[in-house]
């Protein structure tokens, strides 16, 4: 089991930036492909970044070059770093932990991107 929580959400100004982060207890979680995902209101939600076992990573064609997904496997922490935000960044942000067929979400954080 793994028990995901998402923090570092808010309000910013387009061209700000915000780093979130996703605090993870229970499984070891080095044995994890993790990643962000965020939802908007009426769309999917869709992958953002996300960080494999080996520490590879992958982005949304969207949001390459502005943000940097990274892991901190001893403290269990997982990072999203956003800069340059627009505001089709606008979405609740959600942490993922998967292996197999094990795939947990946290409960998501707020980003709004507005003057």
């Amino acid at each position: 089991q793994v028990q995901l929580v998402e923090s570092g959400g808010g309000l910013v100004q387009p061209g700000g930036s915000l780093r979130l982060s996703c605090a993870a207890s229970g499984s070891i979680l080095s044995f994890y492909d993790m990643g962000w995902y965020r939802q908007a209101p009426g769309n999917e939600r869709a992958l953002v970044a996300g960080i494999s076992v080996s520490g590879s990573t992958n982005y949304a064609n969207s949001v390459k070059g502005r943000f940097t997904i990274s892991r901190d496997n001893a403290n269990k922490r997982l990072y999203l770093q956003m800069n340059s935000l627009k505001p089709e960044d606008t979405a609740v942000y959600y942490c993922n932990a998967n292996r197999g067929p094990r795939i947990y979400w946290g409960q998501g954080t707020q980003v709004t991107v507005s003057s």
